[in-house]
């Protein structure tokens, strides 16, 4: 194999299935597949299991596009002041300063993805969740876990918005 081939199976990132640092957030799971560190700060992606009631609040991201899709189950999405309902195949872009949210209001967890364009925002579920234990229950968060949750967000360019101001 030549150097050139060989460099460029270097830069080819693999993370099998069930595979990748996975964090608990507030209910939430989320396993980092690609980090701005193993993607010379091109993307992140992560693949997340949303619970029953679960969602974030109205948000902006100032630094980065978000995209989600939908693998198994059904969202309210929020933005601009409108509602819909999203679901199994369903791809929605948030470009970067487009205030959100989405909450899951089914009865079984949301599998989805999440690609953030340039990366860097895996690191804020990294830094405010806290590692998975295999066979352990997901611990939801108290109203003393959010004010420090916020604190960290906004060191990676998220803002709290209001849902009629969003769009």
């Amino acid at each position: 194999m030549d150097d050139q081939a060989s460099e460029q199976k270097l830069r080819i990132n693999h993370v099998p299935a069930g595979k990748g640092p996975t964090t608990w957030f507030d209910g939430d799971a989320y396993t980092i597949k690609a980090s701005r560190d193993s993607t010379g700060g091109s993307l992140s992606f992560l693949e997340a299991s949303i619970p029953p009631g679960s969602g974030p609040p109205p948000h902006i991201h100032t630094l980065e596009d978000e995209a989600f899709y939908i693998l198994s189950g059904s969202l309210e999405f929020r933005s601009g002041g409108q509602s819909r309902q999203v679901g199994t195949g369903d791809f929605i872009h948030v470009p970067r300063g487009v205030g959100h949210s989405f909450r899951n209001n089914g009865v079984h967890a949301v599998r989805m993805v999440f690609l953030y364009t340039p990366g860097g925002f895996e690191n804020f579920f990294v830094e405010a969740g806290e590692p998975a234990e295999p066979g352990r229950p997901i611990p939801r968060w108290g109203p003393e876990d959010y004010p420090r949750a916020v604190e960290i967000a906004t060191r990676y360019g998220w803002q709290p918005s209001l849902e009629e101001d969003e769009g």
